[in-house]
């Protein structure tokens, strides 16, 4: 998981956490300064040998637990210990963009030692390179209300707006001609923007901006067997309302899981007493848009 703007997302980690699933299944924060993962680093005079054993000695203990009481949480505590053993060699490397060549700097638009989220659409082809199966980039500084000086807003919207579609579109190119096509490419926001400005009366000065919008908003897909070139979906003429191609976003889910390969109908967890599926009583996978 990857985040730019010097910001975590507003509801925290938990947008990155597994649910009501076992923590085995959640994220990992990469980071922009300092060691790109937490604990990265051996401290000093622990060396690998001494590491591995340490772990050898942690994980007997956790399989006897294990063992007794089938707690999934002590099996996933046994594979995030193996699992940090390992990145601790391959982390380093994945994560340097220094060493790539300056045509995908270009294309791209990165900055090696910067945060931005164009070096996180290139560290996100890494990962996907090194065999990593989902890899999430969270962009921050859309909650486009307005601004300080009372300067139109949809100049820093057009702003934000070029920051991602440059590098966007060059990690769909780099996939498709590293042969990566089958990734899916999925782009989204937690909120649409309202199509008319906001003007908040009772500010010493202009308050121009554009106001949290949930009726209609684009998400659009690529790859992993997604339709090239097909739009689903319309809006009334000024963009406010959805007229022909409602989804929801469990319908969104059962795409994205149908197109991994998984039924999302059959697909559930027990749960607090029963099982659950990831799209909970509701979700249709949207046909029209798989090729």
């Amino acid at each position: 998981m990857l985040t730019s703007g010097g910001k975590t997302p507003d509801a925290g980690k938990s947008v990155w956490g597994s649910g009501f699933l076992p923590s085995v299944y959640q994220g990992v924060q990469c980071r922009s300064e300092g060691d790109p993962v937490l604990y990265l680093s051996d401290p000093e005079g622990i060396n690998r040998e001494l590491k591995r054993s340490t772990i050898d000695a942690i994980n007997k203990i956790n399989g006897h637990h294990f063992e007794e009481f089938g707690d999934p949480e002590t099996a996933t505590r046994i594979a995030q210990y193996e699992m940090a053993f390992k990145m601790q060699i391959s982390v380093p490397d994945v994560m340097d963009i220094n060493r790539e060549p300056e045509y995908i700097h270009q294309l791209y638009g990165t900055t090696p030692g910067q945060e931005s989220f164009a070096n996180n659409c290139l560290l996100a082809r890494k990962l996907v390179e090194k065999g990593v199966r989902y890899v999430q980039l969270f962009d921050w500084g859309w909650d486009a209300h307005g601004d300080s000086a009372g300067n139109a807003v949809d100049i820093g919207l057009k702003d934000k707006c070029r920051s991602i579609d440059r590098a966007a579109t060059a990690l769909i190119l780099d996939l498709k001609q590293r042969g990566g096509d089958q990734t899916l490419v999925v782009w989204g926001s937690e909120f649409g923007r309202t199509p008319m400005q906001e003007n908040r009366e009772g500010k010493q000065m202009p308050f121009y901006g554009r106001d949290h919008h949930l009726e209609a908003f684009t998400i659009w897909m690529a790859g992993g067997g997604i339709k090239g070139g097909t739009t689903w979906g319309e809006t009334d003429e000024i963009g406010y309302y959805p007229i022909q191609g409602k989804v929801a976003i469990h319908d969104v889910q059962a795409t994205i899981l149908n197109q991994l390969g998984l039924n999302h109908e059959q697909l559930t967890y027990q749960f607090q007493g029963r099982p659950f599926r990831l799209t909970d009583v509701a979700g249709k996978v949207i046909n029209e848009i798989i090729a």
